[in-house]
């Protein structure tokens, strides 16, 4: 038995079960034998204020405190690096580009760049591919393995307990509460958070709740060799303005993507062969590099809603079933604030003031707004 039964330990449930610990029993079970197997681990998160609907972005901003200066103990090193961003547009593609300057431009510290510029900041562009960008230098890469393990040795030393290998196989009302049957074993509390990932809303069809419509998308990534004389370490992550793809240095290596979003159904995704190839075609197109080799590649989910915003709040359908699903390619940057914003809510405390500052609208997220119509 428990206040709380936590469905997930990828990094929305991990920080999320972390916030209630301490204040309500909580017990989190994961379906792998490590938690984040899936997305978490295969996240290659950058902290970009600008990046994401307008909700994530205020859930970002309002969680940018808690990476500087995360709880004592948390982690060992610091959790954000700086990593300028680099968005490139070329001649047709003007017009988002300026666009998305005139919204960063607001809230965070951006450059417009001619072509001459770009090649000073991203050496590997191609002569005469981009005609202009906007630098961000409000971006930093995230840890992400040292956050999600933080949060996870913070629900422990709070006295939550998690339970691997644990697939949910049946959610059923009791009382005032739900019984969760897993793989484990039979769990009972009050309060039941969905924080399955690409697996929410078939959690969600277990409990006959109201569907979110989610959809898990694969994005592909992989490793290659720098070029010889690379002396770019530092450099940018270079993400073309209708996200076609993104390069960043990566420990001695250069990190590439298709940025790619192909529905899949929730599963231990891999990289497709022909994302592989595209992702090449489109990087050579853009940069001066000549990819012969592969050295690492993999794939990860990424689940979005029609709106792209995340979805938390309690069931309109259920009483004590409460979604934290639907973070998409959002859910690292905006995990701190996400999490404690739904720790109040299923506490039945208001959103903390703080977060409220920074834009936050809770009806953005909520699992009965109108964009997740069917």
């Amino acid at each position: 038995m428990a206040d709380a039964v936590v469905i997930g330990a990828g990094i929305a449930g991990a920080s999320l079960a972390a916030e209630l610990a301490g204040k309500m029993r909580v017990i989190m079970l994961e379906m792998e034998r490590h938690p984040g197997y899936h997305t978490t681990g295969r996240s290659a998160a950058v902290f970009a204020p600008n990046y994401g609907p307008a909700g994530v972005r205020s859930l970002t901003r309002a969680s940018r405190a808690f990476f500087d200066a995360p709880p004592a103990n948390f982690a060992r090193a610091p959790l954000l690096t700086r990593r300028d961003i680099l968005m490139i547009a070329r001649e047709d593609q003007t017009d988002p580009l300026a666009e998305l300057f005139k919204e960063a431009s607001v809230v965070t510290s951006v450059q417009m760049l001619d072509a001459e510029a770009l090649r000073e900041h991203q050496p590997l562009l191609r002569e005469g591919y981009a005609a202009a960008g906007m630098l961000d230098v409000g971006g930093q890469d995230i840890d992400v393995a040292a956050l999600h393990q933080g949060y996870l040795r913070q629900f422990k030393a709070r006295g939550g307990t998690l339970i691997t290998d644990a697939e949910v196989r049946a959610l059923l009302p009791e009382g005032e509460g739900w019984v969760v049957e897993a793989k484990q074993g039979r769990f009972t509390a009050p309060v039941v958070v969905n924080a399955a990932g690409a697996w929410a809303d078939q959690i969600g069809r277990l409990a006959q709740v109201e569907a979110i419509n989610l959809v898990p998308k694969r994005r592909t990534a992989m490793v290659v060799a720098e070029p010889d004389g690379f002396t770019g370490r530092d450099g940018p992550i270079t993400v073309d303005i209708d996200e076609n793809f993104y390069l960043k240095p990566d420990a001695g290596r250069l990190l590439i993507s298709p940025a790619d979003e192909t529905p899949v159904d929730p599963c231990d995704v891999q990289p497709d062969e022909l994302d592989i190839a595209i992702c090449a075609d489109r990087i050579m197109t853009a940069f001066s590099l000549d990819i012969r080799r592969i050295e690492n590649k993999w794939a990860g989910l990424r689940s979005f809603v029609a709106d792209k915003e995340p979805v938390i709040g309690f069931s309109k359908v259920a009483p004590g079933f409460f979604w934290m699903a639907g973070q998409g390619g959002y859910g690292i940057q905006s995990a701190p604030a996400a999490a404690e914003m739904a720790a109040a809510l299923v506490q039945g405390l208001p959103v903390p003031g703080h977060i409220v500052d920074h834009g936050f609208d809770v009806a953005r997220v909520a699992p009965d707004r109108e964009a997740l119509a069917g």
